[in-house]
């Protein structure tokens, strides 16, 4: 199941090796973050979804499993990418060799000045979120609409049960 995530980098931009992968984020419930430090519909959006992780991922929180949002980037430098996953404290999809425009292209959410390059075929524009189920290979298990929702689209996260847990 692993194996269908993106390359990944750490905060610091690291190389996360995909034998490190289960260590990472087995039992937790995965979501791609698509969003760009340039727009301000997601930067107005982040405390929201910070604050959602948090308790989530709290002791105190009657989540069974913690959640981990995978940062897929539509800012325009490796530099701004670093500084925004590093604040964050998010893994992230890196910018080289395509990696970030083929998840995009997979999920078809991107944003609008990205039109030029990944074409008008959106389902969405960021932020949102794809939350991906680790129990049936990495598939998109739910779609998030941040964009058109602001953090209303965090209730739409069913944490109960064990469904999409890695």
């Amino acid at each position: 199941k692993y194996s269908s995530l993106p390359k990944l980098q750490t905060p610091t931009g690291e190389p996360l090796p995909p034998s490190s992968l289960p260590s990472h984020l087995s039992g937790k419930r995965i979501a791609l973050y698509f969003s760009a430090g340039w727009c301000p519909m997601c930067t107005s959006f982040e405390p929201s979804l910070l604050a959602f992780r948090e308790a989530v991922n709290s002791p105190a929180s009657n989540a069974k499993n913690d959640i981990e949002l995978i940062y897929v980037p539509s800012d325009r430098s490796e530099e701004e990418i670093l500084k925004r996953t590093a604040a964050m404290k998010m893994l992230s999809v890196p910018l080289a060799d395509g990696e970030a425009d083929r998840v995009k292209a997979r999920y078809k959410i991107w944003s609008g000045s990205e039109c030029g390059k990944l074409g008008t075929g959106r389902r969405s524009g960021v932020p949102a979120l794809v939350v991906l189920d680790g129990q049936k290979n990495g598939e998109e298990m739910a779609f998030l609409a941040a964009e058109s929702k602001g953090a209303k689209a965090l209730e739409d996260w069913d944490l109960e049960g064990g469904a999409g847990v890695w």
